[in-house]
């Protein structure tokens, strides 16, 4: 495997803003969020205003263990790091910049590209930067960033490259407990026989980045080492505020193919005496008694580009679908909604999705991402340069 070891010259730039005192900065007044006194529903998702603005074009957002938010604008090729209040603290340059995720070592790693010097030719590949944000003694944050290590395509898992590798995308990060991470992979070649795998896959890697295998997937038609079909988001089940707790190897994934009905899937991974497989969840419950609808439902999306489980005990799943300018709730168990509250009137799952294009504080244009902390919503309203920010009814206090 080929690593290519690079430091602050990597980071064209960094734009210290305001710092941050320790490893977890300074606690954040959130009494700016207020009550919100309307809805059409008993159960809603409400702006948290305002809306965040002054990005060109925010693609993905995540919260971070270290308790601070983190944006990508791959507009200005910039992750920039907010506080809770949405108030930004720095932000630094990285080459090619389209999705961040960090680990439990409070390192982000970054999704870019570089360029490479190959036979006289500057080619250029989608990589993986390996961030650290320590600077001296205790102090900690974006504006100490230097790249550590960087992960590049095809050269993780083989020494030469053909020509279709440049064609090849990684697209979003989910980290596990152990600081291992997934990686979904897409590009044009999807042969399954060939040496690492088809292009569209999710891979796994070490807490060092060290490329383990791609993921196979077994159902009871058979295994499949082509299991996944342009894979874009992804989502594991250990997430903030759980800086310490173990979790599964699960996860959930998200394709953008045409030609795939079922476009949202949890996988899980199952132990036994006999080894241990990736398999998908079957989600059984259909009961619109219960819920209106289900995750699994066959065309219930178009284009869900962003995917994530909440960390918190709540138990969601939320899904943004780019094309359908949207924002999906759902549980673990696949029902759409959320648990209507004590004295409702209907014990059905209240609907909680929301979305259309537009401007306004509930509308999108071909959102992107989507994060969550502290019981609110991040959506990264792409089209339209803002993050929004919104909560649920249900908790306000």
């Amino acid at each position: 495997m080929i690593k290519l070891t690079t430091y602050t010259g990597l980071l064209c730039s960094i734009f210290l803003l305001v710092g941050c005192d320790g490893f977890l900065g300074k606690k954040t007044n959130t009494d700016f969020i207020e009550v919100p006194t309307y809805s059409p529903r008993e159960v809603a998702y409400v702006p948290v205003q305002p809306a965040l603005i002054g990005f060109v074009s925010p693609v993905d957002i995540i919260a971070g263990f270290d308790e601070l938010i983190y944006v990508v604008d791959d507009a200005t090729e910039e992750i920039i790091s907010l506080d809770e209040s949405g108030k930004i603290l720095a932000r630094i340059k990285v080459q090619g910049v389209r999705a961040v995720a960090q680990n439990r070592r409070l390192d982000l790693l970054a999704i870019g590209s570089v360029d490479i010097l190959k036979a006289g030719e500057t080619l250029t590949f989608t990589c993986i930067y390996k961030i650290d944000m320590h600077g001296p003694g205790n102090n900690f944050g974006l504006q100490y960033a230097q790249v550590v290590d960087t992960i590049i395509h095809p050269f993780y898992f083989k020494s030469t490259y053909s020509s279709s590798d440049s064609k090849v995308q990684f697209n979003k990060i989910a980290v596990l407990e152990d600081n291992r991470f997934y990686v979904t992979r897409t590009g044009t070649d999807n042969n399954a026989q060939k040496f690492g795998g088809p292009d569209d896959a999710v891979l796994l890697f070490d807490a060092d980045g060290t490329y383990l295998t791609p993921i196979s997937v077994n159902t009871p038609s058979g295994l499949f080492r082509d299991y996944f079909k342009k894979p874009m988001g992804i989502s594991s089940f250990v997430q903030p505020p759980q800086v310490s707790a173990g979790g599964p190897d699960h996860f959930v994934f998200t394709s953008i193919a045409e030609n795939t009905s079922i476009k949202v899937q949890i996988i899980d991974f199952i132990e036994t005496d006999f080894g241990a497989n990736y398999e998908p969840r079957i989600l059984v419950e259909t009961d619109t008694t219960v819920a209106d609808d289900n995750l699994t439902t066959p065309d219930r999306f178009a284009q869900p580009v962003s995917t994530l489980v909440t960390g918190d005990g709540s138990n969601y799943i939320f899904v943004v679908d780019k094309s359908k300018d949207s924002f999906y709730q759902f549980t673990v168990t696949g029902l759409e909604g959320v648990k209507p509250p004590t004295g409702a009137a209907s014990t059905k799952y209240q609907l909680a999705s929301f979305g259309g294009r537009g401007e306004g504080l509930s509308q999108f244009n071909s959102p992107s991402a989507v994060a969550y902390k502290n019981r609110i919503v991040w959506i990264c309203d792409t089209g339209n340069g803002r993050i929004l920010r919104f909560k649920l009814t249900t908790d306000f206090q």
